[in-house]
């Protein structure tokens, strides 16, 4: 049965959202976003080389150059947190032990939109996961569903900043409106900013893509990451979350049952083991993760960087091998590792 209501009522636009399986849903008005909160960070060069994120800065700033007539951007929230024994000890970030989140939330607004069209057909909507252009982070802040920390991630009150997010545009008005940002909650603290151990925190929510582990482990995959950068790559080969892992409002988690998020075996992998992943260990484990962002040489690159900072002498001969590696990044990166280790005391 199709419903015509207008404004759309957002009591029933939560009971969709809650089928489909998303955790928050807030609605905000389509204004244009102030320019100075994304271009001030790209001019300071932020961004690093990231050029896509000011590419299409004038439809990230006004959603209307994405949907002609938007009226109400809906924002939504997903917990990903898991606490899995097999995983405990993973050089891989959170978010990215399971399937690709990419995936997961592209699924679940799909079956939103499918419903919500059902129901609405006369309403256009635009909607994204991650990789579009849309302030995700800004919308969802606007949408009253938390605000983004020092850390620069987006903070929720019941699932910390433990989140993933995605959002949709309507070109038609909802009956309820966020009034904004909830409240700030992280006061004078600045955990994250001081356990930051390459200074990437900037505060007041913005980061130094340069010097983020996040960016150096996933975005710069064809090149070197910087010395004083590797020697904090202890135990971390694709992501981080230090600043997270600190943080005194994600002390008491909310487990996900998603299953989507249980990590694969991947996961349960150690440095080592991903160091001499061979191409064929690589197409088996990793293809449908997040990981394959980094592709296999930027992995393995990764890894033998975390086996240098870690000094793990064990890892003498693994890395001997890695240094006649086809790939340049590995091989540079095997040998600065072996420097290392040469460094270490008998």
């Amino acid at each position: 049965m199709t419903v015509s209501v207008s404004p759309l009522p957002t009591a029933h636009l939560r009971q969709l959202s809650e089928q489909v399986g998303f955790e928050l849903v807030g609605f905000a008005r389509a204004e244009p976003i102030p320019s100075e909160v994304l271009l001030d960070w790209l001019a300071a060069g932020c961004a690093a080389d990231m050029d896509w994120m000011g590419e299409r800065a004038a439809e990230r700033l006004d959603v209307s150059r994405l949907l002609p007539g938007a009226k109400t951007v809906l924002s939504f929230v997903t917990n990903y947190y898991r606490d899995d024994a097999q995983a405990a000890d993973s050089p891989i970030a959170r978010y990215a032990r399971g399937r690709d989140y990419h995936s997961t939330l592209r699924d679940k607004l799909k079956a939103f939109r499918k419903r919500f069209s059902l129901a609405y057909p006369e309403v256009k909507h635009y909607g994204c996961v991650d990789s579009g252009p849309l302030m995700e982070k800004v919308w969802a802040a606007r949408a009253g569903l938390g605000y983004v920390g020092k850390n620069g991630c987006f903070i929720t009150e019941p699932f910390g900043s433990w989140v993933l997010l995605a959002t949709l545009i309507l070109d038609a008005e909802v009956d309820v409106f966020a009034d904004g940002p909830s409240a700030d909650r992280c006061g004078h603290c600045r955990k994250c900013i001081m356990s930051c151990p390459t200074g990437a925190l900037l505060g007041q929510g913005r980061v130094d893509a340069r010097a983020c582990l996040s960016y150096q482990t996933i975005e710069n995959r064809h090149g070197e990451v910087p010395e004083s950068f590797r020697v904090e790559m202890d135990n971390l080969i694709f992501g981080c979350d230090i600043c997270q892992d600190v943080c005194p409002l994600n002390r008491h988690p909310v487990l996900t049952s998603n299953e989507r998020f249980a990590p694969r075996a991947v996961a349960g992998l150690g440095v080592m083991e991903i160091a001499a992943l061979t191409p064929e260990q690589y197409a088996e484990l990793v293809p449908g993760t997040a990981l394959a962002r980094a592709r296999y040489d930027g992995l393995r690159r990764n890894a033998a960087y975390a086996l240098g900072a870690s000094k793990r002498v064990e890892a003498r001969p693994l890395l001997a091998r890695l240094c006649d590696d086809p790939c340049a990044p590995v091989r540079h990166a095997a040998q600065w590792a072996l420097r290392q280790l040469d460094s270490v005391s008998p």
